[in-house]
């Protein structure tokens, strides 16, 4: 990459996650058959913030959200397309990773959310692989470095030029002076079982890898030579369709744009609404149950298409969750309310549960899954409170198992409106984290004897005694007390220090099973946090500040 005069990103406009293909800059998508190709043509001048250039195929926040954009519509729209092509549409660079000088100018808390977003989205290429018979391919055309080849090995393979001069590489350590720690030193060892001593090698040497030697270290799958390579990637990628169930005849359902309101104190939507109160710090998530009737017959729910409110509830909330993780830094805290008839959403858990094999509800169920899974990963205090005319039943009592803490009120007083908790099918494994658990299996650590006792109770209103007997609540104080300590627990909530409330919720919140997800995570949230935060990485001196400029960068050598 070229040295070019900057000048610091301007960071005050929000951004918004809501595209569309006409409004695409950055990629190429097009259809044959079962077949989709997604063409990078990353667009130089198209940077989200002024004050860098996006040369040789390197991305930021904005390319990304167009590939998000790109893989959803893939998934909805085009029921047909069983295997997916990522490649290069620029000649001999696939993708150099994310664009350095804007990591080198941005702040450490965009750096992060990037990173964040950015593993989301190669963990739902992941997720559609192991869950929706969606098969990815690699196909690169060209140098592929850093974010680049992090992107690739999110792919089910990865088949590579072999031209003399196209490598992969993982060069942020000699070079930036930061880790691949968005999914590459992850996928590297637990994926592609690339041996400890070879990812050491490859990891400290800027130039990485090319022809069959990347194959004998698995860091691809294949190689194949310049004048054979498109053939053979289009033969490949009939092999992988041809193991898919997706359907081929099947109608896809038009993904419209996401309307809501913008306030100056939140967000509205149909189905939830995001209320902030900046001076408590905190933004209130009230998640609403159908109003109207919904379909319960697979032609009903297909016809409703992006109005089917499992659906609408999904995208809405990932947009909430997403614009209020990137614009709304200084809301530390979210709380999660939730309001309307019960008996609608248990049906629509239902209509889930009875047609998941369904393409479309597979789909459906696979955004709530990813949906809530952001909720999880999400650096930012979860409280949910259960209140008279809660609704916190099936899908919606995910958020409040979601939540650091959970408070139910008790009204000994007026036991006829004492709110309740329903669980339903849903809440055993239908939606599960990144550890692959469900919420309540992480919450009492797959334990036979307590998770037998709470599905014996699905279809039940349970209240707030049983509820919190039963391990369902963090606590469930009576009317007297319900406003004193709630308001007690939030402020001392935002007493405290961000950074500490981060590392500690992020540990409890992934007590299971570790998984290449939470191993990713986990180094976004600690090493890559801290690594991201050191002079040698973003000192005056230091080799992310220094890159491009012609200077070398100047190293603290003290091992910390």
């Amino acid at each position: 990459m070229s040295t070019v005069e900057t000048v610091a990103p301007t960071t005050t406009q929000p951004v918004d996650y809501r595209t569309a293909p006409a409004q695409y800059r950055h990629w190429k998508l097009s259809f044959e058959g079962q077949v989709a190709t997604l063409g990078m043509d990353i667009a130089e001048d198209g940077g989200i913030r002024d004050g860098y250039k996006l040369k040789l195929n390197s991305y930021d926040l904005g390319v990304d959200i167009e590939l998000h954009d790109a893989i959803q519509r893939i998934r909805f729209e085009h029921p047909e397309v069983r295997t997916v092509v990522l490649t290069s549409l620029k000649d001999r660079v696939f993708c150099s990773g994310a664009n350095i000088f804007m990591l080198g100018l941005s702040s450490h808390a965009w750096k992060v959310n990037f990173c964040k977003f950015t593993n989301e989205t190669r963990n739902g290429i992941e997720d559609s692989s192991r869950h929706s018979g969606l098969k990815f391919i690699a196909a690169v055309n060209g140098a592929c470095a850093g974010g680049g080849y992090e992107l690739a090995m999110a792919c089910d393979e990865i088949w590579l030029v072999d031209d003399r001069s196209s490598s992969v590489a993982l060069p942020e350590v000699p070079l930036l002076g930061v880790l691949p720690g968005t999914g590459g030193l992850t996928r590297l060892t637990d994926k592609r079982k690339v041996r400890h001593d070879r990812a050491d090698i490859f990891c400290t040497v800027v130039e990485g890898i090319r022809g069959e030697r990347a194959k004998e270290w698995r860091l691809v799958d294949e190689v194949v030579k310049p004048n054979q390579f498109d053939q053979a990637i289009q033969a490949r990628a009939l092999e992988l369709a041809a193991q898919s169930d997706r359907p081929a005849e099947a109608q896809g359902v038009a993904l419209t744009r996401i309307e809501r309101v913008e306030r100056s104190d939140g967000l509205g939507y149909a189905t939830v609404d995001v209320a902030i109160d900046r001076a408590k710090r905190t933004a209130t998530f009230t998640a609403k149950a159908p109003a109207t009737p919904q379909p319960d017959d697979i032609n009903g729910i297909v016809a409703a298409g992006a109005q089917w409110w499992p659906l609408r509830f999904a995208r809405e909330l990932d947009d909430a969750i997403l614009s209020m993780r990137t614009n709304e830094l200084d809301i530390g805290t979210w709380i999660f309310r939730t309001e309307g008839d019960a008996r609608a959403l248990l049906a629509a858990d239902a209509s889930l549960m009875q047609h998941q094999q369904h393409w479309f509800v597979r789909e459906t169920i696979g955004l709530l899954r990813r949906t809530l899974a952001r909720i999880d990963v999400s650096s930012r205090s979860l409280f949910a409170l259960i209140e008279p005319g809660s609704c916190f039943a099936g899908t919606f009592a995910e958020l409040a198992f979601a939540a650091d803490r959970t408070y139910m009120a008790a009204l000994p007083s007026n036991e006829d409106e004492e709110p309740v908790i329903t669980l339903s099918e849903v809440n055993f494994g239908l939606y599960p984290m990144v550890t692959h658990q469900s919420r309540l299996a992480r919450r009492f650590y797959d334990e036979a004897a307590p998770l037998d006792a709470v599905h014996a109770k699905i279809g039940s209103a349970i209240r707030p005694v049983e509820a919190e007997r039963l391990g369902l609540v963090t606590a469930a104080p009576d009317d007297i007390d319900w406003a004193d300590e709630i308001r007690i627990a939030l402020e001392e909530r935002a007493a405290m220090s961000p950074d500490a409330l981060t590392g500690l919720e992020a540990n409890l919140r992934f007590n299971g099973p570790e998984t290449m997800e939470t191993r990713i995570f986990g180094r976004l949230t600690a090493w890559q946090n801290w690594i991201f935060n050191r002079p040698n990485a973003v000192g005056e001196k230091g080799a992310l500040k220094v890159y491009g400029k012609g200077s070398k960068a100047q190293f603290d050598v003290a091992r910390v």
